[in-house]
């Protein structure tokens, strides 16, 4: 039951107009996660950032490098780099990170810790017990025990996650399927999660295409295009696409293809072998690397590929299907949350590139009825995928945890005050507005 309190009634006086007023205390959330890149990474950017700074204090923590902290700090955001944080499983440094992390808790002394990613969410759901912090918070944006790892090897991540499960008071899946999944593994207790929707910028995501695109590339203006955008790593699946390709380039040798993204550090070996299969099949994909543009690309696709072989939801999908591309995506975790087959795109068998290729071709075949899909698939998205939604959800969440009432409605102006009558019965200045939300 959510905590039962009186809204604030209109203001008397403009607040500018008052003496000095004591400061009160915010709610202090720290973000904990392992590297502050990718989807998980531009999740945890919208958490904080668009969270309401007049009733939170965010900071974000995470191994150092990545784009995003630029971004974050220009938010109002405060930073700080977990110097012992790996992504693997390194004792030592996991040891060390974890002291890191119990000395921030302490110093700072946070209200909320939330923690993503599975590395991050188990050192810091440890750090925080340890800390003694009040409320701990836990997403999961994917798992790594994943069908992709040995059976020892996702043993071992499974008991590990297990271990942890009891160490947050709540846990957060940023779909319905993988909310299930969670409790299925036993990696999350039941009645313990709640969904709630990874938010994308929709603002940075353009909704028609750019017919300039096509002359950039090289391609007429009536080239079918069919193409991916991500960064090149396992989890990725890029030989999937590439072979894909070839098997759609010898039935439809007028479809033009593109991958656009590049490669991390550990993963530059399997972008060469990318290429190199490209040429072995005889696949003319257009390799574009990085490109600060690529939702431009993306919106000019006929049709947007995700070959994943794990996701938690997959951004790559929101941000496609929010440009109103027709898509086409494997059947993993939640991505079947967001992409109904007939209705929003097409699904395909994981690690199975034929079954990418006739979903594909399917939509090639099928311009109207991809292009319906693609529509529907847009507005689902931008009515549900806003900062506005996800951050609501958070916010009431953790107001849930802390007994806090629903912030109260604001006013369209910081001067919205009770109306009142001048000398003469007239209404004051605009000082004096009558406040219009009840």
């Amino acid at each position: 039951m959510r905590t039962v309190w009186p809204g604030i009634p209109a203001l008397v006086v403009p607040r500018r107009k008052l003496p000095p007023q004591p400061e009160l205390p915010k709610v202090k959330v720290l973000h904990v996660i392992t590297r502050f890149i990718g989807g998980s990474g531009g999740n945890t950017l919208i958490s904080a950032t668009d969270m309401d700074p007049d009733r939170y204090e965010t900071w974000v923590a995470a191994m150092p490098g990545g784009p995003l902290w630029e971004q974050a700090r220009q938010g109002g955001v405060k930073t700080v780099d977990i110097m012992h944080m790996r992504e693997q499983i390194a004792p030592l440094d996991d040891l060390r990170a974890c002291v890191e992390l119990v000395r921030l808790m302490r110093r700072e002394r946070f209200t909320v810790v939330h923690t993503h990613c599975s590395k991050a969410g188990f050192i810091g759901r440890i750090a925080a017990r340890i800390a003694r912090v009040p409320t701990v918070v836990h997403t999961f944006h994917l798992f790594a025990a994943h069908d992709g790892l040995s059976w020892s090897r996702r043993m071992a991540y499974l008991l590990l996650d297990r271990s942890v499960r009891s160490l947050a008071h709540r846990y957060v899946a940023v779909a319905p399927r993988v909310a299930r999944e969670a409790v299925e593994q036993r990696i999350a207790p039941p009645g313990r999660v709640v969904v709630v929707p990874s938010a994308v910028d929709l603002a940075d995501i353009p909704d028609e295409t750019d017919r300039d695109v096509r002359t950039e590339l090289g391609l007429a203006a009536d080239t079918p295009l069919v193409g991916t955008v991500g960064r090149i790593v396992a989890q990725k699946s890029p030989l999937d696409f590439v072979r894909m390709c070839a098997l759609i380039h010898a039935e439809r040798p007028e479809v033009a293809f593109v991958m656009v993204g590049d490669a991390t550090l550990e993963s530059a070996g399997l972008e060469e072998e990318t290429h190199r299969e490209a040429e072995r099949l005889g696949v003319p994909v257009l390799f574009t690397g990085f490109r600060s543009d690529a939702p431009r690309i993306a919106a000019a696709l006929d049709v947007y590929v995700v070959p994943s072989l794990y996701e938690g939801l997959g951004r790559a999908v929101t941000e496609a299907m929010a440009s109103g591309r027709p898509v086409v995506a494997t059947a993993v975790n939640g991505v079947p949350d967001l992409v109904e087959p007939g209705s929003t795109g097409l699904l395909a068998t994981p690690g199975d590139p034929a079954s990418l290729a006739s979903a594909v071709t399917w939509l090639l075949d099928h311009p109207e009825e991809a292009r319906l899909m693609g529509l529907q698939g847009r507005d689902r998205v931008r009515s549900h995928f806003g900062a506005e939604i996800m951050c609501g959800a958070l916010d009431d969440l953790y107001s849930e945890l802390l007994g806090l009432p629903e912030p109260a409605p604001m006013s369209d102006t910081e001067s919205d005050t009770v109306s009142t009558a001048g000398p003469a019965g007239s209404e004051t200045s605009e000082d004096h507005q009558v406040l219009r939300s009840a």
